[in-house]
């Protein structure tokens, strides 16, 4: 069965690396669903997550509890990074399986 999800994308986020690739901050995985981390944080199963983040700086999407950890964990920052790091899959490429098209933005 195929699922069709909607997310709209910032406009100067990169496109979305093949698998394996490494990450270039899309963010099409997080604004999909949201990790087991992001699950916690964001209170939900489905949806972007709360904890995402868009850097200006860089054009690309940010995870939160990477970059401002105690913005979402305060005293377990730490540990919440370390957490972070296994769960977003930290260092291995791009594993999301999304297939991405464009549609124009409605005006």
């Amino acid at each position: 069965m195929l699922t069709v999800l909607r997310v709209e994308v910032h406009g100067d986020a990169p496109d979305k690396p093949a698998i394996g690739a490494p990450c270039n901050g899309c963010g099409v995985c997080c604004l999909a669903e949201p990790c087991p981390l992001g699950v916690l944080l964001s209170r939900r199963t489905t949806g972007a997550c709360a904890a995402l983040v868009w850097s200006e700086a860089e054009s690309r999407y940010r995870c939160g509890a990477l970059v401002e950890p105690e913005r979402y964990a305060g005293v377990l920052s730490p540990l919440l990074v370390s957490l972070a790091r296994r769960w977003i899959a930290a260092g291995t490429g791009c594993d999301s399986t999304a297939e991405v098209t464009s549609e124009p933005s409605e005006a």
